[in-house]
C-alpha cells in the first residue's frame, strides 16, 4: 500500500493487499480517496508517468496506436462520470455464514464498495484511432502489475459513453493504490473489470479467455456445492466452465457497524444502495418483525452508482434486528438467501443487521464492529 490505512477508517481484509471501507465512516455520497476500498492482486507498481505508455493492439483493430500520459490529457476531450466500484467478493464472510462453509478468496465484510467522481478520456475516443475491425467483439484491458490482471468486455461495453480511461479520481490525480497513472472504469460491472495501472489493451475478433473470466471472477453452478465440514474452503469444479460475472446485482448497505449500538428515542439510521448497470427503484426496511416500510431515498438516481437511502426510528432499549431490501427498476429485488457457488462472489442476501438500544440518553455511539465486519 502507499496510502495509510488506518483501522479507524480502514478494514483489513487479512491479505496484506486489501481493505475495505468501514461502513460507519461514509460521510457523503462520494467515498474520499483515502477511504476508498483497495483490491489488489499484486503490490501497488510506482510507475513513472513519462516512461508510462498505453497500447492499443490485436487483430481487432486495423493499425497499433500507442498513447502517453500527455496524449491523453491534452489530445482528447476529458469527460468525468460519478460510479460505484464493488468488488464481487464483497460480504463474502457473509456468505460464509450464510451457508456454513468456508470460501477461498479476501475475507470481505461490507466494505468492498465505494463511489468517486472519475475523470478521464472516453475509451472509444482512443480505439477510434485506432480503427476497429467488422469483426471485432473483445476489448481487454492488461494491468502493468506483477500478475497483469486482465479482464475483457464486449465491444459494445468498450464504446459506452462512461466506459473511461480515468487518470483523475474526486478532483485529484489518480492515486498510486488506484491505478496512476491510468485505470479502465467500466460502469456497473464488477470492480475486477475497472484494471488498475492499465499498459496496454487488446481488441480481438475471437473471445478472449484468461484467468480472470475462467477460473477467477465466475459463478460455479450450485450443483457443485460441496458436502463438507464448515472449516473446510469450497472449491470450484472446473468440468464445465463458470460464468463470468459482468453486472453486480442489487444490494444494500447500513451505514452502521455489525453490531451497532444507539442510544434510545429518535435516531436516523442510513444507507446506501447499489444495483450494478440498473437504477434503484425502491428501498424498503423493517425493524424486528414489523411490516416492511419505504425508506427515503435521495434525490441522486443514475445507472451505476449508489444511492443514498435513510428512515427515522424511535428506538425503544433492547436487542433489535434490522433489514433492508432494495429493489432495482427491473423489479429485481433482494432475496432472503443467495444461491451458493465455490467462489463465494455476489453475496446480496437481505442482512439482518444487530442493533442494541442502550437503557439511558446519550450512552449509546457506535461500537466496534465484530468479526463479520
Amino acid at each position: 500500500m502507499v496510502k495509510p490505512t488506518p483501522t479507524d477508517l480502514m478494514e483489513d481484509a487479512g491479505t496484506g493487499l486489501d481493505y475495505g471501507t468501514r461502513p460507519d465512516r461514509l460521510p457523503g455520497f462520494l467515498t474520499p480517496v483515502g477511504r476508498f476500498f483497495i483490491r489488489n492482486h499484486a503490490p501497488t507498481p510506482r510507475l513513472d508517468p513519462a516512461a508510462w505508455t498505453l497500447r492499443i493492439e490485436g487483430d481487432g483493430v486495423r493499425r497499433a496506436v500507442s498513447y502517453t500520459y500527455d496524449d491523453l490529457w491534452r489530445r482528447f476531450p476529458l469527460t468525468s462520470v460519478v460510479r460505484t466500484l464493488e468488488c464481487a467478493g464483497n460480504r463474502r464472510r457473509l456468505l460464509c455464514a450464510e451457508h456454513g462453509c468456508r470460501f477461498e478468496g479476501v475475507s470481505w465484510g461490507r466494505g468492498a464498495i465505494g463511489t468517486a467522481e472519475w475523470t478521464g478520456v472516453r475509451l472509444r475516443d482512443l480505439l477510434k484511432a485506432a480503427g476497429l475491425t467488422d469483426d471485432a467483439c473483445e476489448v481487454m484491458p492488461e494491468g502493468l502489475d506483477e500478475v497483469r490482471a486482465r479482464r475483457p468486455m464486449p465491444v459494445a461495453k468498450a464504446l459506452a459513453s462512461d466506459t473511461l480511461i480515468a487518470l483523475a479520481m474526486n478532483g485529484e490525480v489518480l492515486p498510486p493504490d488506484h491505478g496512476y497513472p491510468a485505470r479502465v472504469v467500466v460502469s456497473g460491472w464488477l470492480g475486477a473489470a475497472s484494471i488498475k495501472w492499465v499498459g496496454r489493451i487488446e481488441v480481438a475478433t475471437r473471445e478472449l479467455r484468461v484467468p480472470w473470466n475462467t477460473d477467477d471472477y465466475v459463478l460455479v453452478p450450485e450443483r457443485h456445492a460441496p458436502d463438507q465440514p464448515a472449516d473446510h474452503p469450497a472449491t470450484a469444479d472446473h468440468s464445465e466452465p463458470g460464468i463470468p460475472i459482468t453486472s453486480v446485482p442489487v444490494a444494500s448497505l447500513v451505514e452502521l457497524p455489525w453490531p451497532a449500538c444507539l442510544p434510545p428515542g429518535p435516531n436516523v439510521v442510513r444507507g446506501r444502495a447499489f444495483a450494478g448497470e440498473r437504477l434503484i427503484d425502491a428501498v424498503h426496511y423493517r425493524v424486528d418483525d414489523g411490516p416492511w416500510q419505504a425508506a427515503e431515498i435521495g434525490t441522486r438516481q443514475e445507472a451505476g452508482a449508489w444511492v443514498r437511502w435513510q428512515f427515522r426510528w424511535d428506538a425503544q432499549p433492547g436487542d433489535h434486528v434490522i433489514r433492508v431490501r432494495a429493489t432495482d427498476d427491473r423489479g429485481r429485488t433482494q432475496p432472503e438467501h443467495t444461491p451458493w457457488n465455490a467462489l463465494g462472489y455476489c453475496q446480496h442476501s437481505v442482512l439482518a443487521h444487530p442493533v442494541h438500544i442502550s437503557e439511558g440518553v446519550g450512552e449509546g455511539g457506535l461500537i466496534a464492529q465484530n468479526s463479520l465486519d
